[in-house]
């Protein structure tokens, strides 16, 4: 299934894109509410494999980020190799992440704002995975069992803000700093899950950044097992694997965004995650 939000007359809602439609996922369950992470919660999408009813035309609805309400967005950090390698940096011996949190969340085709406290604003083309069940001490074998779906996210980094501490959160939490989407993706509709997933980004029409999921230096099934043992990952929460080599913070001369710039992340499997800049 392609599980997406959108907004209608009756608030935020779930729906199952099919064959350029949006069927309301709630309205197939014979639900008042339903949202993605609730469905997840109360472990509800299976029952929407063969959900029907009247569709919505897809250029007609208001799409949001596929769960806009998570409880944790969790980014993975220098885990391609290549991508470790352009920025001069040994590849970490445990899993390097940081947060992100909701007011980072925007749809695909949003524009994004840039901070005015920053002047060199980056792109992070990722594929991110959402959590589908509690998982807490789970072993990397089991890891493919607890995670719900895939789906797009563009990692924005104020790069003079992040390097301003130890810590990079400064330059990853600005607002719309993390584009995501278009739909989430569950398992079965993404063949080459979880180490063959395409990943690119083009910036203007050009070609910046292009990898698989197998260049990964962590893989998906021992991202959520060493997060698991760490914290208690929810349903709904998403976890970002990092980004390939390509940024424009480590390119001669540096490409940092600019006013008017077009960012579209896309993967085979994942669809097309369009973001625009702006600058006040």
């Amino acid at each position: 299934m392609r599980l997406v939000s959108y907004r209608s007359d009756r608030g935020d809602r779930a729906g199952v894109l099919r064959d350029g439609l949006v069927v309301d996922a709630g309205d197939a369950l014979g639900l008042e509410v339903a949202t993605v992470r609730g469905l997840l919660t109360d472990g509800l999408t299976e029952r929407l494999a063969g959900a029907d009813g009247d569709g919505v035309p897809l250029g007609e609805v208001e799409l949001l980020p596929p769960v806009p309400d998570p409880e944790k967005i969790v980014c993975i950090g220098l885990n391609y190799r290549d991508h470790a390698a352009e920025g001069r940096q040994e590849p970490p011996p445990v899993p390097t992440f940081f947060a992100k949190f909701r007011n980072a969340l925007v749809p695909d085709g949003a524009t994004v704002e840039l901070p005015a406290a920053s002047g060199k604003v980056d792109y992070e083309a990722e594929v991110a995975f959402v959590v589908g069940r509690t998982a807490k001490e789970v072993a990397a074998a089991d890891a493919l069992d607890h995670i719900a779906g895939y789906t797009l996210l563009n990692d924005l980094s104020a790069r003079d803000l992040q390097f301003q501490t130890p810590q990079w959160i400064p330059g990853k939490v600005f607002d719309g700093s993390a584009p995501c989407g278009p739909a989430l993706l569950t398992p079965d509709e993404v063949p080459t899950a979880p180490d063959g997933i395409g990943i690119a980004l083009d910036l203007n029409g050009e070609r910046m950044q292009e990898a698989t999921t197998a260049d990964l230096i962590f893989p998906i099934p021992e991202l959520l097992a060493h997060l698991s043992t760490l914290m208690t990952l929810a349903p709904g929460d998403i976890v970002s694997t990092g980004t390939p080599a390509g940024v424009g913070g480590a390119r001669e001369p540096r490409v940092w965004l600019q006013d008017g710039d077009e960012v579209v992340v896309s993967s085979p499997e994942l669809g097309e995650l369009t973001t625009s800049i702006s600058r006040a």
